[in-house]
């Protein structure tokens, strides 16, 4: 870092993302990206929207908003439009935790809480998963913190019931408590429906893993109107217009043809069951995932060691060093030809060992 970097920032350790290779072409299983063109229906809105790049986009998100709330049956209010979940969840942070209110997470769970935490300067808390990965939810309940739960889970894909993450906002009426769906399309009950009944819910989504929109970058929030209001506040605070154009018309037209994300997500739900059959037939164990994902262990051979070996056969997973799950490689599921190639070259990896 430079001399002029403020030492506020000093101990920050950012966020790492997933590779994007540029420099040979891999098949890409390593940031849960959709193996589906976007549909055509969001490229012919985009070109349209085009016309007017000119102007600014619209700071309400009227039309992409009115659509979110047509498709999840809630109140125009009760939406915010963002760019990507992630900001939604940095402003999430930002509004609901301080020294008086810490995030509370599982330990291992997207990477990304703990730097929005530490970007703020929020103190946070981690309660450890148990030996099967699953999440505990008796810490969070009853609690003193704003709770942050992926469902399902990142790296390992496991998901709570929609009961149990009603207990969890049941038990904190005065504590928020924030869902993230970023996978929920591909085998979850979605808390949607609870935000009518709660105040204190906050449940995201994305358009990046389901929807094809990864590079358009949207997501959004249902809440109560009243917690809508506190994360509008902070996104005039920073950026108004923090949706483009094209992405917002985009992202109407993939709300409007929903049947096209169905039938998708289904063709990834029974490419990951298939997928599952194959690492098992090959002596593989993992997690029972609900995502567009697989989190995947050998017992003869490391996951680094895994995850090196398909990365020089062309095949990119990802690969987590963390004590606990440093033997597991992450892989997204794609097309069936992507997880036929991803099966023949683990094949010759065990059969070179």
């Amino acid at each position: 870092m430079s001399r002029f970097f403020t030492s506020k920032y000093s101990n920050l350790i950012p966020y790492t993302p997933g590779e994007q290779p540029k420099d040979r072409k891999f098949v890409k299983l390593n940031t849960n990206e959709s193996p589906f063109a976007t549909p055509e229906c969001a490229v012919e809105a985009a070109k349209a929207a085009a016309e007017n790049a000119q102007l600014y986009s619209d700071p309400e998100c009227t039309y992409f908003r009115q659509a979110l709330a047509r498709r999840f049956d809630v109140d125009y209010d009760m939406t915010i439009a963002v760019n990507g979940s992630d900001e939604i969840l940095n402003f999430a942070f930002m509004a609901f935790c301080d020294d008086n209110c810490p995030a509370l997470f599982p330990d291992i769970s997207y990477g990304f809480y703990p730097v929005f935490a530490n970007l703020s300067h929020i103190p946070y808390k981690t309660f450890p998963l148990r030996e099967d990965f699953t999440v505990d939810i008796e810490p969070y309940k009853n609690t003193w913190g704003t709770v942050v739960i992926a469902n399902p889970t990142a790296p390992t894909g496991i998901a709570l019931s929609l009961e149990e993450i009603e207990e969890i906002v049941a038990s904190n009426p005065d504590r928020v408590v924030i869902v993230d769906e970023a996978y929920v399309d591909f085998g979850t009950q979605s808390a949607v429906p609870l935000v009518k009944k709660y105040s204190n819910l906050l449940v995201t989504q994305t358009f990046s893993k389901s929807r094809s929109m990864a590079g358009a970058r949207l997501g959004f929030g249902i809440a109560q109107k009243e917690l809508i209001a506190d994360l509008n506040t902070l996104r005039y605070s920073t950026n108004p217009y923090n949706v483009n154009s094209l992405t917002l018309a985009m992202g109407k037209a993939v709300l409007e043809n929903d049947e096209i994300t169905a039938e998708r997500c289904q063709v990834i739900a029974d490419n990951r069951e298939w997928t599952k059959g194959e690492l098992a037939r090959l002596g593989f164990t993992f997690t029972p995932s609900k995502a567009n994902f697989i989190f995947a262990r050998h017992p003869e051979i490391s996951g680094g060691d895994i995850y090196t070996r398909l990365r020089e056969k062309g095949v990119l997973v990802r690969h987590f060093t963390a004590e606990r799950i440093c033997e597991y490689n992450r892989i997204t599921v794609g097309s069936r030809e992507q997880m036929e190639t991803l099966i023949k070259a683990l094949e010759e990896i065990l059969e070179e060992k």
